[in-house]
């Protein structure tokens, strides 16, 4: 029975080994399979492959590119700010100098307006002195020569006469106080 059952084995097809006409047909069919897609889809998918890879690399070139010109405008703008900053502080450095000028010139300014008051002022000072003088020595010379003319007993009308004596009593006052004053 076993050699029955061994023998009906052989001549019944396996249901794990394909037959040998499958092998060949299928081993022909995978070869011709392979060899159109060596032919049209394996250099279709190397063009892909290789414009994806460009541009990738494309890509990865502008994006340096865009990179180190950001850099270089972040360099710039650091530049022209310490530019910047540095025409402000000559800015306000020359505002500084300006105004100390500024204030100087109106500090000598002010003081030579006192200056001017202050000589003005002694100007007018001395004119009115001088004024005030003149009026006291005028009534001086009447006062002395009314009182003379009270003490000696005749009148001292005469102008030329009265004039030599308060110049004379006059100069005696000043030569009086002019050592007073030193």
């Amino acid at each position: 029975m076993l050699t029955k059952l061994y023998l009906a084995a052989e001549e019944t097809p396996s249901p794990v080994l394909p037959h040998t006409s499958e092998i060949i047909i299928g081993f022909v069919a995978f070869v011709a399979l392979l060899f159109v897609m060596w032919k049209f889809a394996v250099p279709r998918f190397e063009a892909a492959y290789k414009e994806r890879t460009e541009k990738i690399e494309g890509g990865i070139d502008k994006a340096e590119k865009l990179q180190a010109q950001a850099e270089e405008n972040l360099q710039k703008y650091k530049d022209l700010l310490a530019d910047a900053n540095a025409a402000a502080a000559r800015i306000r450095d020359d505002a500084r100098i300006e105004a100390e000028q500024i204030r100087e010139e109106l500090r000598i300014q002010a003081q030579e307006e006192a200056t001017r008051i202050v000589a003005q002022g002694r100007n007018q000072l001395e004119a009115q002195r001088a004024q005030i003088v003149a009026e006291l020595r005028a009534e001086l010379g009447r006062t002395a020569v009314e009182l003379a003319s009270r003490i000696v007993g005749e009148s001292l009308e005469d102008e030329a006469r009265r004039r030599g004596t308060v110049d004379r009593f006059l100069e005696e006052l000043d030569s009086v106080s002019a050592p007073a004053k030193k």
